[in-house]
């Protein structure tokens, strides 16, 4: 009588159930660190603005004045192609940037993952603290991030 070879029922069953609880596992985390770099890069480009925006300021002295927009019809023609070649017109989530803009002051902001702005982008509105719940705004004001994510992120 000639043996069988090849795996019983029961290996190929614990084998997808062990698949099946690293996936568990590795999914979620791998949903919050893409959530993260989107946040990192929302952040990055917002500085970027920010950079483009006081190098402006330098040689004007002072800033574009705009209405609250969205950043490529309202700093974008003050700041392409002088002081950056292409200003980043959306964040990590495909949401347009928002941006506003006085003679002394202005803002970006971002309305971070849920897509829903908090408040108006006036400055003062937000409490100039980091926050820990991933759908924050992020908003970038006269230099500074004033309300931004850091640290361990909660849904």
């Amino acid at each position: 009588m000639r043996r069988q070879k090849g795996f019983t029922l029961i290996e190929l069953l614990i084998v997808v159930a062990i698949i099946g609880i690293i996936a568990a596992i590795a999914i979620p985390n791998l949903l919050n660190a893409i959530n993260r770099s989107r946040q990192k890069r929302s952040m990055s480009d917002m500085r970027t603005i920010g950079t483009a925006t006081e190098a402006y300021a330098v040689d004007w002295a002072y800033y574009p004045q705009e209405a609250e927009a969205p950043v490529a019809t309202s700093l974008e023609p003050h700041l392409s192609p002088v002081y950056i070649k292409k200003t980043p017109p959306n964040d990590g989530w495909r949401e347009a940037f928002r941006a506003v803009s006085e003679s002394r002051f202005y803002t970006v902001g971002s309305a971070g993952r849920d897509k829903v702005w908090e408040n108006s982008l006036d400055a003062t509105a937000y409490d100039r603290n980091p926050t820990t719940v991933m759908d924050c705004d992020i908003i970038y004001a006269n230099g500074t991030f004033i309300s931004y994510p850091e640290g361990v992120q909660t849904d």
